[in-house]
């Protein structure tokens, strides 16, 4: 499996029936692949869309119908749309029983910065300051590493997108919590040890004498 399945195949094992579930651009998108049959989760997109599914097929995508970074979704029986000003009251408001959400640092503590690398060109900060603050759960889904640099650090050097901590962290190499403000490692992905986790994590990980392996397939 490469890094983006082995970290939407996890993060689908969080979900539970009947949740509202906020998908972010890029590797959290993979996340509706991957819902089990035996529940059914109402996944929301912040352009204005409750009921999206898996990613279209190659070709047979609506032009309308698109997740907030532009990309195509679909849109499974039932599915509303809706205003911004509703998709941004939903978040606000904490409807949101999780967002899963992209990352370019996670420092030791729990803090998130994704939303801006200085001095390059953005189109703004999107909703994820919004999501990061107000969806009962913030997990984010990134790789372990960027050009060879550790992206969970211990202190971030990229703007913080919310100062609040986020739950859970899922690279392709680990599960990582954040209980009282420190790095936990969780679990470990297939064929990784927690020699490896720990030596491509710039941030102090807090190691159970046990590390049981990701219960994927």
């Amino acid at each position: 499996m490469d890094a983006a399945t082995v970290i939407a195949k996890r993060i689908a094992l969080e979900l539970r029936d009947g949740m509202l579930v906020n998908l972010g651009i890029g590797i959290p998108t993979n996340v509706a692949n991957f819902v089990s049959p035996s529940i059914r989760v109402f996944f929301q997109s912040e352009n204005g869309l409750i009921g999206t599914g898996a990613v279209p097929e190659v070709g047979m995508h609506h032009r309308l119908l698109t997740d907030a970074g532009g990309k195509p979704v679909t849109a499974l029986p039932g599915a509303s749309t809706f205003d911004s000003a509703v998709s941004f009251g939903l978040i606000r408001g904490g409807h949101l029983d999780m967002t899963v959400l992209g990352g370019l640092q996670v420092d030791g503590s729990g803090r998130l910065a994704n939303w801006m690398i200085p001095g390059k060109m953005v189109p703004g900060m999107g909703g994820a300051m919004d999501l990061a603050s107000g969806a009962r759960r913030v997990v984010i889904a990134m790789q372990h590493s960027a050009k060879g640099k550790s992206k969970i650090v211990n202190e971030c050097n990229l703007p913080l997108t919310s100062a609040r901590p986020i739950d859970l962290l899922v690279t392709e190499l680990a599960v990582i919590a954040f209980p009282d403000g420190k790095a936990t490692l969780l679990e470990t992905a297939p064929g990784v040890s927690v020699q490896q986790v720990i030596e491509a994590t710039e941030a102090r990980l807090v190691v159970p004498e046990t590390v049981p392996t990701m219960p994927i397939q």
